[in-house]
């Protein structure tokens, strides 16, 4: 008979062992698409510039260097668009302007690329360049060069340091 019992509560334990692990993995998995929500809502608030809906989330501490599924972050989409007061509210939350994509390229070289000068402005005011070299990226001279704006940028560079 005490067989049978010890038998009967491993039987129970095990059974209530699965159910309460099933409820975590549920539960896990949810919170795993409640955060993926969260970020898509972050990045399309970017993408548009709503800068109302990017201080809310920015204010709740919402983390200002999250990446997204391609390796961009806020401050890489809001450069690429021309949102400047998205770069300027990332700026001062403490986006780093030095992070790359997963193809290796800076909020910079988006500014750039979309020839947004008055936000590869705000961006220049730290070199990423040397980082760059250390890890053998491109640089954003090499980066001007390969979509051809290398001349525009160094008519930018010089611009800027005549206004020094």
């Amino acid at each position: 008979m005490k067989f049978l019992f010890n038998g009967l509560m491993v039987a129970v334990l095990s059974l209530s062992t699965s159910v309460v692990y099933a409820e975590q993995t549920t539960s896990t998995a949810s919170l795993a698409q409640s955060q993926q929500a969260l970020i898509d809502l972050f990045f399309a608030a970017t993408r548009t510039g709503n800068q109302d809906v990017m201080s809310e989330f920015l204010k709740y501490g919402f983390p200002v260097n999250q990446k997204n599924h391609a390796g961009f972050t806020g401050l890489m989409i809001a450069s690429y668009y021309g949102h400047q007061d998205v770069v300027t509210l990332l700026l001062i939350h403490g986006a780093d302007r030095c992070l790359r994509d997963h193809k290796g390229n800076t909020a910079l070289m988006g500014a750039i690329f979309k020839l947004e000068w008055s936000i590869a402005n705000q961006l220049r005011q730290v070199d990423c360049d040397v980082q760059a070299k250390q890890t053998g990226q491109k640089t954003v001279r090499e980066f001007a060069k390969v979509i051809g704006q290398e001349q525009q940028l160094e008519k930018w560079i010089e611009t800027e340091s005549q206004q020094k």
